[in-house]
């Protein structure tokens, strides 16, 4: 697998202020990685990192040209819904970075974003004001827009915070489509872990000013999660699907030695 982009031991942050230190992850063309971690953990700074949009104070970020090819599709709220936009409108607004300056938009731009539209299943939605969708086909929206710079990569901030389970569900089930189907290398960052393990191929957890990264096969194990919580966790599957989940019987069973272990030296 031909590599897109390499952290190298970098340590990343804003002025002074160091955010993530001694940063190693990979992103091979073909590859769908998630980032996971809480809010605050240091995700966005990652995925800036990644994109090319922060420089590391140490270390190297080696990219492909591909890497360049980049579709960005940010958390929904970065689109005002006070503003009477169509569908198509911001559909279009994905050609910008293709245009010339003082070029038209024409037929052929208006069909390549139809098309897009289609891709997401929701060309019928065209002439519909952005603001009057539900959240889901909102983000259709704004991955039909990613989708006009025909990119090798797409890069998703929390592509399902807020949606209810149906539609966190339609709107994974495109991303894989779209790295399925098209070829596409997927990077998502996220803060819901049972979403992301059921999706991606490798997983990066972001947390405590560190990164820790592998096969999802490698990193979601009992063991692992434990570590990285630092609490009991059990990993189970429910048909296809895998849970992490608290593991509250040795949470009970920890807690309960606790307390006889404090009464014994009391």
């Amino acid at each position: 697998m031909e590599t897109l982009i390499d952290l190298r031991s970098v340590t990343l942050g804003y002025g002074r202020n160091r955010v993530l230190r001694d940063v190693s992850l990979t992103v091979g063309d073909g590859d769908f990685v998630g980032v996971v971690g809480p809010n605050g953990s240091g995700k966005s700074t990652l995925l800036k990192a990644l994109l090319g949009l922060l420089r590391p104070s140490s270390g190297e970020v080696v990219r492909s040209d591909r890497a360049r090819e980049v579709g960005y599709v940010p958390q929904r709220d970065s689109i005002d819904p006070l503003y009477p936009l169509t569908v198509l409108d911001i559909v279009l607004m994905g050609l910008f970075r293709r245009l010339r300056p003082w070029s038209r938009i024409g037929r052929g731009e208006r069909d390549e974003a139809m098309r897009c539209l289609s891709h997401v299943g929701i060309a019928d939605l065209a002439n519909r004001e952005y603001a009057s969708l539900s959240g889901g086909q909102q983000q259709r929206v704004i991955i039909a827009r990613a989708l006009m710079g025909r990119p090798s990569l797409l890069a998703l901030d929390e592509p399902t915070n807020g949606m209810d389970l149906p539609a966190e569900r339609s709107i994974m089930d495109l991303i894989e489509r779209l790295h399925v189907e098209g070829g596409i290398t997927v990077l998502m960052v996220s803060h819901l872990l049972n979403t992301v393990v059921n999706y991606a191929h490798h997983i990066a957890f972001v947390g405590d000013g560190r990164v820790q990264a592998g096969t999802v096969a490698e990193m979601v194990t009992p063991a692992r999660m434990s570590e990285l919580y630092s609490s009991p966790v059990q990993v189970a599957m429910f048909g296809d699907r895998r849970i992490v989940l608290p593991d509250r019987a040795s949470h009970c069973e920890h807690e309960v030695r606790g307390r006889v272990e404090a009464g014994v030296n009391a």
